[in-house]
């Protein structure tokens, strides 16, 4: 059986404060939006910019470093595996959502300050449900 890889690197601001909750056996999960720009030339010469966004998921320790650490406006570097959830509301329809189960982050600066923070921790990759 060949090997696979899922790995995603983005470097983008952070478009709210982190939310961290707790899973039923006490486990700290956050979530954060991160706005990456993405700019380039047209043919026609003209300057073109887009923002993609991600959802970011940190578990463990590394949940409770960005909770502490992260707010909204900084520039961070995040690392992890790319993850899909699916559920059901109560009507029946089935929603689905990509996230970015990180396991790393580094602050690379904050707006307010201008300054760069390492803070890198791996944090355990278990599959629970997310509590959001």
């Amino acid at each position: 059986m060949t090997r696979g890889l899922n790995k995603v690197m983005i470097i983008g601001r952070l478009g709210r404060d982190p939310e961290m909750r707790y899973t039923p056996n006490g486990r700290p999960v956050t979530a954060f939006s991160v706005a990456v720009n993405r700019s380039w030339t047209a043919g026609d010469g003209d300057k073109r910019e887009e923002t993609e966004w991600f959802n970011v998921v940190a578990w463990g320790n590394l949940a409770e470093i960005c909770k502490q650490h992260l707010r909204k406006g900084q520039t961070v570097y995040v690392e992890g595996r790319l993850q899909t959830r699916g559920w059901e509301d109560p009507e029946g329809k089935k929603h689905y959502r990509t996230e970015i189960v990180a396991n790393e982050m580094i602050i690379l600066g904050d707006k307010r300050e201008g300054g760069a923070e390492p803070f890198g921790e791996v944090a355990s990759a278990e599959e629970e449900e997310f509590p959001f």
